[in-house]
């Protein structure tokens, strides 16, 4: 089942300025067609405290809204996906426990784990890191733009046809640049949630894009 995948992709993150709520309500008054709730410090009955919340926010704004990790819950409020950021995980039993009308997502920081990830049946990519990020620790080799140049062609020897998106301290500057070598598209975070203006900062993101 072929899925919509947004080209430009709002994740959330534990920030003092603002609650995983408050990112939400902004990006989506902003324009978000899809967010990605990323909370891994809190128990489940806060999550689903906030995730219920952000769904209904979601929906009246018509945003995709994506969980990271927490597949275990699944059926307990209006997710349309997952986004599992361990790469070693076994997608193809991910995909089974799921079922078809669940977006998967999976992150990569090599080629091999792009194949990997499309052999076992996802959605969608995030490849990164691009460049130094304080959101997720990554101690993979940063790609550059080359990087995202090299897995592009790789991918099209392999004949995959995965959509690919940039992550890992992307700005507004880099985009023109990425797209160039022919990713899908972007996820960001703190260059839109930590910008002086949010709001603002996720219409820039989004014009450079679409």
């Amino acid at each position: 089942m072929k899925k919509y995948i947004e080209k430009l992709q709002f994740i959330t993150h534990d920030i003092p300025q603002y609650s995983h709520i408050e990112q939400v309500q902004i990006a989506c008054e902003a324009g978000a067609k899809w967010i990605q709730y990323r909370c891994l410090s809190k128990a489940d009955d806060e999550l689903l405290t906030d995730i219920n919340t952000i769904a209904e926010i979601c929906d009246d704004w018509g945003s995709t809204l994506i969980v990271t990790n927490h597949t275990h819950l699944k059926g307990k409020a209006d997710i349309q996906g997952f986004h599992i950021e361990e790469m070693e995980a076994d997608f193809i039993t991910l995909r089974k426990q799921l079922g078809e009308e669940y977006t998967l997502g999976g992150s990569a920081n090599t080629v091999q784990n792009l194949i990997r990830l499309a052999k076992e049946g996802v959605d969608y990519a995030g490849f990164g890191p691009f460049k130094i990020t304080t959101t997720k620790p990554n101690n993979a080799p940063l790609l550059g733009a080359k990087g995202y140049a090299d897995a592009i062609n790789a991918l099209k020897k392999e004949n995959i046809n995965l959509p690919i998106l940039a992550v890992g301290g992307v700005t507004l500057q880099d985009i023109p640049a990425l797209l160039n070598t022919g990713i899908y598209g972007i996820a960001a975070s703190s260059a839109i949630n930590q910008a002086e203006n949010m709001y603002q900062a996720y219409i820039d993101f989004y014009r450079e894009i679409i």
